[in-house]
This record gives C-alpha cells, structure tokens and sequence, in this order.
C-alpha cells in the first residue's frame, strides 16, 4: 500500500492555453484540484513542473493557487521532469520512493517523467483521471506505455483513500469534505 510518508505528488505542466484545450478540461481541473488538496491534507511534498513557462504560459490559476500555499513551480525544458535538474535534486532531497503522477500531457511530458522515474528505482502511482491529453486516443495509449513500463494505476479517490487507510478521524472527516 501507499503511504503519504512515502510520496511525493508531482504535478506535470498544467499550464497556458494547452491546459485549457485538453480533452475535459474542466474535470481534469477539478480532480487536480482534489488531487492537490488531499495531498496537502496528508502533508505530501509537491513537486510542481511548468514547461517552457516563458513560451507556453503558466501554471492555470485555480491551481496555481492551490499549489502556491505549499510549493513553487520549477521550469524546465526536457519533456520529462526528470531531466531538470531542480526537480531531480528536491526529489532526491526528499528521499521518497513514491511518486504520485498527474498533468499533461498523458503520452509525451507525463509519460517520459514516467520512464526516467521508473528507470531510476522510483514507484510510480500514474492518477489516471487528473492526466489529459488533446485526444483521447493519445491519453489511452499514453496511459497504456507507463503501464506495460511499470506504473501503477489509480484515480483520485482511491489514491486518498488508499493513503487514509481507516474510516475515522479529523482527517477522514476534511477527506470526505473534499471528495464530495
């Protein structure tokens, strides 16, 4: 089972006019936003990526705000996070070997984030329903490479329940609000 003491959530270039474009966008978002709020319930470190922000926008503002009360954006310029060096040394910093993965887009930045993970002894828990690509046939085939290289499937909901563990508690209680 996965652990919040374990994670890190890693959001991948949620970010200008792509984010907006994405298939089910608006959905995307709000399961982004749960996403990020239940990790920072569990006091999960975030590791929050923008690409080539400069040329491609930022961050979208509903969940810059989310992201902004617990970390800041590292820009970087390979298609995977792995390659900016900022980001391999905070992970490596905090010394966790599960990765919670969401963002766009499914087959090209989150998907090779994915692979060097992988490749680097990292777990991956891919949250299929906070990652979105233009067309749903890249998001599927996407979803499917990470899991023929070894990622674990989840969605939002069962991710927090999964790291909540026990159905009682403040924190269960704060979990149902933000579910619902």
């Amino acid at each position: 089972m996965i652990t919040a003491e374990q994670s890190v959530l890693m959001i991948v270039d949620v970010q200008g006019k792509l984010a907006q474009v994405m298939q089910q966008s608006a959905q995307l978002h709000q399961k982004l936003a749960v996403l990020i709020q239940g990790a920072q319930l569990f006091d999960i470190p975030i590791i929050w990526l923008e690409q080539l922000p400069n040329k491609l926008g930022h961050t979208s503002d509903e969940l810059a705000q989310l992201l902004s009360q617990t970390s800041k954006p590292i820009a970087k310029e390979h298609f995977s996070g792995w390659h900016c060096e900022e980001a391999k040394q905070q992970l490596k910093a905090l010394n966790r070997n599960n990765i919670i993965l969401a963002g766009i887009e499914t087959h090209v930045c989150v998907y090779q984030t994915c692979k060097d993970l992988l490749a680097n002894d990292y777990q991956v828990h891919l949250v299929a329903d906070a990652v979105a690509s233009r067309g749903t046939d890249n998001k599927v085939l996407g979803v499917q490479m990470m899991l023929n290289d070894g990622a674990n499937l989840t969605n939002v909901e069962s991710l927090l329940f999964e790291l909540q563990h026990v159905a009682q508690g403040d924190r269960f209680k704060a979990l149902l609000k933000l579910i619902k």
